[in-house]
C-alpha cells in the first residue's frame, strides 16, 4: 500500500523561472504530491532525480532516503537548508534563481522526479529499504533507479531465475529482485546495440546517443515482467532520461496520471493529483491494468501495453480503508457501505433508534458513518410518513402521536471516541502493535446513558486486537446496556500477499473464531485434513492450485462466526456486564457498494494469481506448524 509520486516537466527550468517564480517549480509539486498521500505510508520516504543533456563528467542522477519519523518533511527541508548555504557560500556560489547554477549544483534540479512513501510489509525498517532503489553505471543508458507500490509473490522463484543466469542476488527485498530484472534486460539490449553501432564504425562518442534513441523500453520492461506475481505500480527512470510506469494486469494496485503542456504526473491516487495541480475529476487519467506509461528523453509520450491485462482484481481495501476519503469515488463507495449496514443495525437495536447512540472509531470509518445515518433517517422518514398515513386514514391523528412521530426514535448522532496519538497501529511493526493499540483513544464521557445501545462503526476488524484492548475497554466505560460494532469491511479470513499488512493467517479473528467454533463442535481433526490438503496442493504446478482452507468457513454461516467474534473480543477485565454484538457487512453488499470490479480475496479465499493461492496454502502449513512470518515470496 505505498505511495508513488512522479514529476516530469516537459518544458526547461528557465520556463518555471519566468511563469511561476520558482526554477524549483518541480521539486515543490514533488513534495505537495507526497503530502497529499502521507496516508499511504510511514515507515520511510525517498526521493530521486535525473537530469537531462547533462555534460559528460557531470552528475545527473541521485538518491536520498530517510526511515525515521517525520521524514517526508525533514528530507525536502534538509535539501533546501543544503542549497540555502551553498547560495550563501561565497566560494560555491549557487544561484538559487538562476535554473543553470541549479542544475550544475542542486542534486533535485532535474527534469524527471520521483518520490516514495514507504509502507512495510517485509524487508528491514531500515534507510536502506527504502525506495527509490538505485543501479549505477557509467553508461547513464545503463543506470537505472525504480520504485513501488508492491508485493511480489514469487521473490524467491525471481532470484532463483538470476541465480540461473550466473547473477548474484542480494535476497530481503522483492524491490531489488524487481530492479535487477529490469537491469539485466536493459543490459541485454545496451550491449546489443552498443556491438551493432560499435560494428557499423559509429565513434566511439556518438554511440550513447544513438543507444539512447534505440532503446526499447516496452519490450524491457515485458519481457522483465513474464513472471511477475504479484500486485504493483511500479515507475522507473533510466538515466538517459527515459521515464516509465507500470501496472500491473489484474489493475490490483492503483495508479493515476496526469498530462498537460507542462508537467506529466503520477500518482498512486486521483486527488493528490486533482488537488496539487487543481483539475477536475475527468481530466485525471487512470492507468490501465496492464498499462504502462513512457516518456523518452527527447519528451515523446506513449502509452502501451506491456502485459496483456487480465481480469480486474482492484483491491477493495483502497475503497474500503486506505484511498484518501476525499476521491469522490471514493466518498460515494464508503457512504454506500455505511448504508448496506443499516438492516442489520436496525435488527441489533431493534428498530428503538430512540435508546440507540451511533458514533464511528476510527477517523477513517467517518465517511461510511455519514452514509450509515443517511440511511437510518431515510428508514425513520419511510417508517414515519407509513404511519401518518394509517393514523389519518383510522382517524386516529392526534398531536400527541404527530409529535412522537415527527420527533421520536430518531438516531442520536454522538462524537464518542477521540483518536489521541496521531498513530496508525495497523501500520505499525508488530512488536509495537498491543502496546500502542491501549493508549489511542479516549471518550466522550456522560454522552451515552445507561439504558442506551452504543452503536460504533469501524472500517475493518483484522485482529481484533485493537477493539478488544482498547476500543471496547474504553467504550465499556460508558456502560452502556449494549454496545455494536459494525465493520464496513466483512470478515477478513484469509491472508494478502498483494500489498496489505494482512499475511499471518493464524493472527485473524475470523480464522481463530472458526478454530473455536469446529472445537466446541468436536470437529478438530479437521485442522489436520486441511493441513494435508495444502501440502498435496503445493505438489501441484502453481497455475493449479486452490484454497483447501476455505472449508474451515463452510460449516459455519457468518452469524455464527460473528457471535464467537463477539465472544472473543468481549472485555473481560472490566466491569462492565452488558452485551456486545459485532456485525460484519457481508461480501455481497460490499461489491453492490464498490463502483468497478473489485478483489475480495480476503474474505472469499478466491485470489487472482497463483501465488495467492501458494500463499494462503503455506499460511495455513505454517500456523498448524506454529511458524510464524509471511508466507509469501518464497518462490514454491
Amino acid at each position: 500500500m505505498c505511495g508513488i509520486a512522479a514529476i516530469r516537466l516537459r518544458k526547461p527550468l528557465e520556463y518555471y523561472k519566468d511563469k511561476y517564480n520558482n526554477p524549483l517549480w518541480g521539486f515543490n509539486k514533488l513534495f505537495l504530491l507526497m503530502e497529499k498521500q502521507h496516508n499511504r505510508g510511514h515507515d520511510g520516504v525517498g526521493i530521486g532525480s535525473c537530469k537531462l543533456d547533462m555534460p559528460t563528467g557531470q552528475s545527473y542522477i541521485a538518491r536520498r532516503r530517510d526511515s525515521e519519523k517525520d521524514g517526508l518533511a525533514r528530507l525536502f527541508n534538509t535539501e533546501l537548508e543544503e542549497l540555502d548555504k551553498a547560495h550563501k557560500n561565497p566560494h560555491k556560489a549557487v544561484d538559487q534563481d538562476c535554473p543553470h547554477s541549479l542544475r550544475e549544483h542542486f542534486d533535485f534540479a532535474g527534469e524527471i522526479l520521483m518520490g516514495h512513501l514507504r509502507y512495510g510489509t517485509s524487508g528491514g525498517h531500515d534507510e536502506a529499504s527504502c525506495h527509490p532503489y538505485l543501479r549505477r553505471s557509467n553508461w547513464p543508458t545503463r543506470t537505472l533507479m525504480v520504485q513501488g507500490n508492491f508485493n511480489m509473490t514469487n521473490t524467491g522463484q525471481l532470484n532463483s531465475k538470476l541465480i540461473s543466469r550466473g547473477q548474484h542476488p542480494v535476497f530481503g527485498t522483492d524491490t531489488q529482485t524487481v530492479l535487477e530484472e529490469i537491469g539485466f534486460h536493459l543490459d541485454e539490449e545496451h550491449t546489443d546495440l552498443y556491438r551493432k553501432l560499435r560494428d557499423q564504425n559509429i565513434p566511439g562518442e556518438e554511440i550513447p546517443s544513438h543507444i539512447s534513441e534505440q532503446l526499447n523500453l516496452e519490450k524491457i520492461v515485458s519481457e522483465s515482467a513474464e513472471d511477475w506475481d504479484g500486485g504493483y505500480a511500479i515507475s522507473g527512470i533510466v538515466g538517459n532520461g527515459d521515464f516509465f510506469v507500470i501496472r500491473d494486469p489484474h489493475g490490483i494496485r492503483p495508479c493515476y496520471y496526469y498530462i498537460d503542456d507542462e508537467v506529466i504526473a503520477v500518482s498512486s491516487e486521483r486527488v493528490p493529483l486533482m488537488t496539487v495541480f487543481e483539475k477536475s475529476t475527468d481530466e485525471i487519467t487512470e492507468l490501465e491494468p496492464g498499462g504502462m506509461l513512457t516518456v523518452r528523453a527527447n519528451g515523446e509520450i506513449k502509452n502501451s501495453t506491456f502485459l496483456e491485462p487480465r481480469e480486474r482484481f482492484s483491491c477493495s481495501f483502497e475503497s474500503i480503508y486506505f484511498s484518501r476519503g476525499n476521491d469522490p469515488k471514493v466518498y460515494q463507495e464508503r457512504k454506500q457501505m455505511g448504508r448496506a449496514l443499516v438492516p442489520q443495525i436496525l435488527d441489533s437495536v431493534n428498530n428503538d433508534l430512540g435508546k440507540a447512540v451511533f458514533s464511528f472509531i476510527p477517523n477513517t470509518a467517518e465517511i461510511a458513518y455519514y452514509g450509515l445515518l443517511d440511511g437510518l433517517r431515510l428508514h425513520r422518514r419511510t417508517e414515519v410518513m407509513e404511519e401518518i398515513k394509517q393514523a389519518r386514514d383510522s382517524g386516529d391523528l392526534s398531536d400527541e402521536l404527530l409529535e412522537y412521530l415527527i420527533l421520536g426514535n430518531w438516531p442520536r448522532a454522538e462524537k464518542i471516541a477521540h483518536k489521541d496519538i496521531k498513530l496508525r497501529t495497523f501500520i505499525s511493526q508488530e512488536k509495537d502493535r498491543n502496546t500502542l493499540a491501549s493508549h489511542v483513544y479516549d471518550i466522550t464521557y456522560d454522552a451515552v446513558k445507561e439504558d442506551d445501545t452504543l452503536v460504533v462503526l469501524e472500517d475493518s476488524i483484522v485482529r481484533g486486537t485493537t477493539l478488544k484492548k482498547s476500543v471496547l475497554k474504553i467504550l465499556s466505560r460508558l456502560n452502556p446496556k449494549k454496545i455494536v460494532v459494525c465493520s464496513t469491511a466483512p470478515q477478513i479470513r484469509f491472508p494478502d500477499c498483494y500489498g496489505i499488512d494482512m499475511a499471518e493467517i493464524g493472527k485473524f479473528i475470523a480464522f481463530q473464531a472458526a478454530e473455536n467454533l469446529h472445537k466446541r463442535a468436536g470437529n478438530a481433526k479437521i485442522f489436520q485434513e486441511i493441513h494435508d490438503e495444502c501440502v498435496a496442493e503445493l505438489e501441484k504446478p502453481r497455475e493449479e492450485r486452490r484454497n483447501p482452507v476455505q472449508k474451515l468457513y463452510s460449516a459455519f454461516t457468518d452469524e455464527e462466526l460473528s457471535a464467537e467474534i463477539s465472544s472473543m473480543t468481549y472485555p473481560e477485565d472490566t466491569d462492565w456486564k452488558g452485551e456486545l454484538e459485532v456485525v460484519f457487512l457481508n461480501t455481497p453488499d460490499l461489491h453492490t457498494c464498490l463502483d468497478g470490479k473489485y478483489g475480495d480475496w480476503y474474505f472469499t479465499g478466491d485470489y487472482p494469481t497463483p501465488g495467492g493461492y501458494t500463499t494462503v496454502l503455506r499460511a495455513y502449513i505454517n500456523h498448524f506448524n506454529k511458524v510464524e512470518g509471511r508466507a509469501y515470496g518464497l518462490g514454491i
